[in-house]
């Protein structure tokens, strides 16, 4: 069964005690989700070319980002005139959340994958969100004057993924929209997650549909092709307790 999951089941025992490796390993990874949520976001590692548009929300640390979500999903107000309005067709936004980790290590690569699905659409220049909630997407995207945008944001790290990432879609996005308004892919990761090419791929089958339909959200039904056999990475093989 240890080979089928990430979850900690069948561990080895002394006495009745954990066995020393499960501990550390136990220990290693919660290290390793504190620093997923205490991370910033870092625009250079993206490696994105040309290099993103940096803006931070209202929240002015990670300290205070946690403790009021509020902050996180609003724009600082002197970043707002650094986003050049266009005729965009879509605007991806690559937000830290609560694993900046995941924003960095996925982000770049599923849009790559997804600009080569879109060929005609008009692109705003690439994003990046410190300190930011999902809604942030929406004060961006309506200062870039895009149709729709796409929130590239780091997930709440658990002990077996620290670096999941989500993506958000909202038609028309602008202050005050709300969750039933936007539609989410989650667990894009390796570790056993949706990979970053089924992930382009579904993404986009809902941005053609959302432009066809002129909607979003709970009126936006995931019905693309091939949902019966989503391509997830495969998942990893534990050593025996």
């Amino acid at each position: 069964m240890r080979t089928l999951t990430r979850a900690r089941i069948g561990l080895a025992r002394t006495g009745n005690a954990v066995g020393t490796a499960d501990v550390l390993a136990f220990q290693h990874d919660h290290a390793r989700a504190r620093r997923a949520i205490e991370t910033t976001l870092d625009a250079e590692a993206l490696g994105l070319a040309p290099p993103p548009i940096v803006v931070t929300s209202r929240a002015a640390d990670r300290a205070t980002f946690i403790r009021r979500p509020d902050l996180g999903r609003r724009l600082r107000p002197d970043d707002l005139s650094v986003l050049p309005r266009g005729d965009w067709d879509v605007a991806f936004v690559i937000g830290d959340g609560l694993s900046a980790l995941a924003a960095q290590q996925h982000a770049p690569a599923l849009i790559a994958a997804c600009r080569s699905r879109l060929p005609g659409w008009r692109l705003a220049p690439v994003v990046a969100a410190r300190n930011a909630r999902v809604a942030l997407g929406d004060e961006i995207g309506a200062a870039l004057g895009a149709r729709f945008v796409v929130m590239l944001i780091g997930e709440r790290p658990g002990l077996s993924v620290a670096d999941s990432l989500g993506a958000y879609l909202t038609l028309d996005p602008r202050v005050g929209r709300t969750d039933a308004e936007r539609n989410c892919l989650s667990n894009i990761h390796p570790h056993g997650g949706l990979t970053t090419g089924a992930a382009a791929r579904k993404l986009v089958w809902l941005l053609e549909r959302g432009r066809q339909i002129g909607a979003t959200g709970v009126a936006l039904k995931d019905e693309a092709p091939g949902d019966d056999a989503v391509e997830t990475s495969a998942a990893p093989v534990l050593p025996p307790g």
